[in-house]
């Protein structure tokens, strides 16, 4: 995904492609390069000035990730190459200091975590741009009558204001993951076989003025092949990407033709009929979080990962992890924008509440029943005749329990009709709808 100019920006902001490309991938590797340098001069254990000569020649830029790539063929990974590279680049009396006492997967690993931390931030943003987006809208349609619906069919009264709760709640939560998952992201320095024997009695310094310059929190150990970390973060991405496909998924539906309660800002078009207004970017949202879920299998994989250094687990995660952080920023973004503009038809989801004559209140009319009669069962049956009558027929549903002798004999016509009123049928909506929106201001950072 990174390199793709094609596919890549329909499911990702170019500001996220830039944030887990290659190009930052090479500038988190040479920090990482530099601050070893500066870390094992700060203990004593190379001179200064061959640090500084290793950070200037870091800072230089000019490398090529292609021809680095093509380098990392034989070795099987990119540092080594970097390493070379950077060789030509320093003095030559700083050449041999170069990469002291680290090993590969030292680099790749704290370069893999500045990645994370750096694009994290883009995707927190995008996540709390969604989550605003949510609440403005649970606010706003607070008493917004529509139907709910389970299994696809009308259920029970609810308001949008609910459903926006729901949809708010989702991107707090995950929100909240990634953040822990992001936090508990540590450098990684632990040399040949996590011992870092090569720098003796300072490696342990080294080790925590290395984390300390790249702002990175120190793990009590090296955590070479004890990748919870990295499943922890792939994990909450999971997260991320399946809640904006949740919303997506949502708007979609209530898109389609026969509902029509709700609408994109922007829809997409057909190439052959004008009439079509897609859910254009719903759609990239859910293909988007496909693609997420589909990597976390790999970067979970990577958990069992043999004695001091695994034989492909780890390889199997560089480009996975890049392409996980970048499509759940960019579902997350993408579903902000939709929620930002969203389009809500409060008389189209009335018409549809209405579609069915009451039916949505049998629940409500047979506890009702069940209670003026004392007979749950006798009450859930004189309200199924009812409602059998009513669609077989296409009578009202109010008349029809009127005619049933169970319910007249409990009921006048104004106590069925306020009975069939959804808005006197919504529980806890409001209450929930409240309590979202007061989690929500107390997360807000």
């Amino acid at each position: 995904m990174p390199g793709d100019r094609l596919f890549a920006p329909i499911f990702v902001t170019d500001e996220l492609l830039a944030a887990t490309g290659d190009e930052a991938w090479l500038a988190a590797m040479l920090d990482a390069e530099a601050a070893l340098a500066a870390a094992e001069a700060a203990c004593g254990v190379i001179p200064p000035e061959v640090a500084e000569a290793i950070g200037a020649a870091c800072r230089a830029g000019g490398l090529d990730p292609a021809a680095l790539g093509r380098g990392a063929r034989a070795a099987g990974n990119p540092v080594i190459p970097l390493v070379a590279a950077l060789g030509e680049a320093v003095p030559a009396g700083a050449r041999p200091w170069l990469h002291w006492g680290a090993t590969s997967q030292d680099i790749l690993d704290t370069a893999a975590v500045l990645v994370a931390r750096r694009a994290g931030a883009l995707v927190d943003a995008e996540l709390g741009r969604l989550a605003a987006g949510c609440a403005g809208l649970a606010a706003r349609h607070r008493g917004t009558l529509m139907a709910g619906r389970t299994l696809l069919q009308q259920a029970l009264p609810v308001t949008f204001g609910l459903k926006a709760a729901g949809w708010l709640a989702g991107a707090d939560d995950a929100r909240t993951q990634l953040a822990a998952a992001l936090g508990g992201l540590a450098a990684q320095l632990g040399g040949a076989a996590g011992t870092l024997a090569s720098l003796g009695e300072a490696g342990p310094a080294v080790a925590a003025a290395f984390a300390a310059r790249l702002g990175l929190p120190e793990p009590v150990l090296p955590w070479h092949t004890a990748r919870q970390r990295v499943a922890a973060v792939a994990g909450a991405l999971g997260v991320v990407a399946g809640t904006a496909a949740k919303i997506s998924a949502d708007v979609a539906l209530l898109m389609q033709t026969e509902v029509a309660e709700a609408a994109e800002p922007s829809p997409g078009g057909s190439s052959t009929m004008p009439h079509k207004r897609n859910p254009a970017a719903s759609v990239a949202v859910l293909a988007a979080a496909r693609r997420a879920h589909a990597l976390l299998p790999v970067l979970f994989g990577g958990l069992v990962a043999e004695h001091e250094r695994p034989a492909g687990a780890w390889h199997a995660e560089w480009e996975p992890w890049a392409e996980l952080i970048a499509l759940a920023g960019g579902a997350a973004a993408r579903t902000a924008d939709v929620v930002a503009g969203l389009e809500v038809d409060a008389g189209a989801m009335a018409a549809n509440l209405a579609r069915t004559g009451g039916a949505l209140l049998a629940e409500r009319v047979t506890l009702a029943l069940a209670a003026a009669c004392g007979d749950r069962a006798e009450a859930r049956r004189a309200v199924t005749d009812a409602l059998r009558r009513a669609d077989k027929d296409g009578t009202p549903l109010a008349a029809e329990l009127a005619a049933e002798p169970l319910v007249a004999g409990a009921f006048d016509a104004r106590e069925i009709d306020r009975l069939l009123d959804p808005a006197g049928y919504l529980g806890a909506a409001g209450v929930w709808v409240d309590r979202a929106l007061a989690a929500h201001g107390e997360a807000a950072p």
